[in-house]
């Protein structure tokens, strides 16, 4: 999952947008919403909150970590919320905490260095091609045998896909052109029946009794797309340069095996010792995507500015590591460390991908969270598939069990939660239809489609995907955490999966006009509800986490890892 994934939704296929339309347009706060109270699938979090305050309840500052893009700090709806570094003197070029990272005041950035910082980047399927390539390209598989056999057998189906991806991002320009060129046609025959460019539905209703066959089929398509935030023909056009712009970039970035940006960086990344290196440049070159969670999570309430957030006494943390291409398995696990040893108890994980090379390294990182009370939120990725069956890194199965100290053997992380998105509408139509899923594999599903949010320079857009969905459930986690502090990180997780709303009857499989009953989409079987959360945590006894574990034992703080090279299970 590319930063880029919110383009790659509305390119997945016109026929699909065409099916999954609701028809209107969603309201900007749907994901602050009450199922019950506003019939919208939203999380609930306002109703929630005016509950603890009506109990009198008070909560704490919580830290969400950001693993993102990169985040607009100085956003009038964020700045006043963003995580400042208290053990750091802004700007003078020490690291005054002594944790490793200079200057790091509002986070970190793990694609950063003395050149600047990584934009574009290779998928991890391009990297493994040029890896493997450089191994086996000229060799005779009969000469092989044991351990290299089987790679060579790898080999091949890396430079399968690769070179199948390739050709899909070659034709695939041309064909969207057309697509989108049958729905220019269609806007400009609306436009033309109403006289006008700018419109209303309420307009388009006017000239829909009595059209004919041709113009209801471009009424019908005009409606469907402008469901999915495209007003009219002038932005449809801006949608066509996104198009072409996001399959230049994949044929000049993600699919060259010729391109490699690391040296900005400035470090091997294949070295794994090497947990200090980027920059404190927080922002990137492009921090819609990570602004645009940021917002979602937390944009302060009540402020009569923007929008609201599903949480209070958040603070941000921006931790970048995500560019646009596929995320280093490097650079993610590095993230996470940062984001623990600097106080985060939820690490927000909008991304993902196909393969994962140095997952070993990732599994420590994430075992390392879990081990000291951190929840992580992690989008279950958009393309429409079974994350049972199909390949979605990271993912919460360690790659071999790993023991530790006092603790049981693990086949996966305890304190992980793995996030399918909504439409906001009910009915069939109700899971968005890019969103992956998976009954073991998804836990619930949370407001994905349509979420009005912050983006960077003071302004607001729409953007879907489950990197929506993911920050909507990390909202109502960090609720839990700032009201119910003696909760532990396992404790939020199975609350946040046994207070869902469930949901009966049947919805179209994401990707298809299949029918399957709700239940087989995630483990939990609903969807997220922040006010039975809290009723839930509210009748809930604390447990003692893993930390506290530790301690009772005599052992101590738990150890952190600064300055040392992580431990690989």
């Amino acid at each position: 999952m590319t930063i880029k994934h919110c383009l790659a939704i509305f390119l997945f296929g016109f026929s699909a947008l065409l099916l999954n339309a609701q028809g209107n347009k969603a309201p900007e706060n749907w994901f602050t919403l009450d199922p019950t109270k506003d019939q919208v699938n939203g999380t609930g979090s306002d109703e929630a909150l005016k509950m603890l305050k009506e109990k009198g309840k008070k909560g704490q500052t919580v830290i969400v970590a950001v693993l993102d893009s990169g985040v607009d700090y100085e956003h009038e709806d964020l700045k006043d919320i963003m995580w400042v570094n208290p053990g750091e003197i802004p700007g003078n070029g020490k690291d005054d905490d002594g944790n490793g990272y200079i200057d790091d005041i509002h986070g970190w950035n793990f694609l950063g260095g003395k050149k600047g910082s990584v934009h574009h980047e290779t998928l991890e399927l391009t990297r493994e091609y040029v890896r493997l390539s450089k191994r086996f390209k000229g060799t005779d598989p009969k000469n092989l045998h044991g351990p290299a056999a089987e790679e060579y057998k790898y080999y091949e189906e890396i430079k399968t896909a690769f070179e199948e991806q390739r050709a899909e991002a070659e034709s695939g320009k041309a064909r969207v052109e057309q697509q989108l060129a049958s729905i220019e046609e269609a806007y400009n025959a609306v436009e033309k029946a109403l006289g006008k460019t700018e419109y209303t539905d309420e307009d388009i209703a006017k000239i829909e009794e009595g059209a004919s066959t041709e113009l209801a089929q471009s009424i019908a398509m005009v409606k469907a797309v402008r469901a999915q935030g495209i007003a009219n023909s002038t932005e449809l056009q801006e949608q066509k340069a996104e198009a072409t712009k996001y399959f230049d970039g994949q044929l000049k970035y993600n699919l060259n095996p010729d391109y490699n940006p690391r040296d900005i960086v400035g470090d091997n990344p294949d070295d794994l010792s090497n947990r200090f290196y980027g920059s404190n440049e927080y922002e990137g070159p492009d921090a819609f995507h990570g602004t645009h969670v940021a917002g979602i999570i937390a944009a302060i309430r009540n402020n009569g500015k923007g929008i609201n957030g599903i949480a209070d006494n958040v603070r941000i943390m921006t931790v970048r590591c995500v560019p646009d291409g596929d995320e280093r398995d490097k650079d993610v696990a590095n993230a996470i460390y940062y984001a623990v040893d600097n106080g985060a108890s939820i690490i927000n994980m909008s991304f993902g991908k196909g393969y994962s090379p140095q997952k070993d390294y990732v599994d420590a990182a994430m075992k390392y969270a879990s081990d000291h009370d951190v929840l992580l939120v992690h989008a279950a990725g958009n393309d429409s598939e079974n994350n049972d069956t199909d390949a979605n890194f990271p993912n919460d199965n360690y790659k071999k069990p790993v023991k530790a100290g006092l603790f049981k053997k693990e086949k996966t992380v305890p304190s992980w939660l793995e996030i399918g998105a909504l439409n906001w509408r009910s009915g069939d139509k109700r899971v968005a239809g890019f969103s992956n899923y998976g009954k073991k594999n998804v836990d619930l599903f949370s407001p994905g489609s349509q979420l009005y949010s912050t983006i960077p320079d003071n302004k607001y857009g729409n953007a879907s995907g489950t990197s929506m969905a993911c920050p909507a459930a990390a909202g109502v986690a960090a609720i839990i955490r700032s009201y119910y502090p003696e909760l532990s990180a396992k404790q939020v997780k199975d609350i946040l999966i046994n207070s869902v709303v469930k949901q009966d009857g049947e919805v179209n499989k994401p990707g298809s006009t299949d029918k399957v009953k709700f239940s087989e989409l995630c483990v939990s079987g609903g969807i997220i509800s922040a006010t039975n959360a809290v009723s839930m945590a509210n009748n809930t006894k604390a447990k003692k986490s893993k930390k506290a574990i530790w301690q009772d034992a005599g052992m101590g703080k738990m150890p952190k890892t600064k300055k040392t090279k992580a431990v690989t299970p």
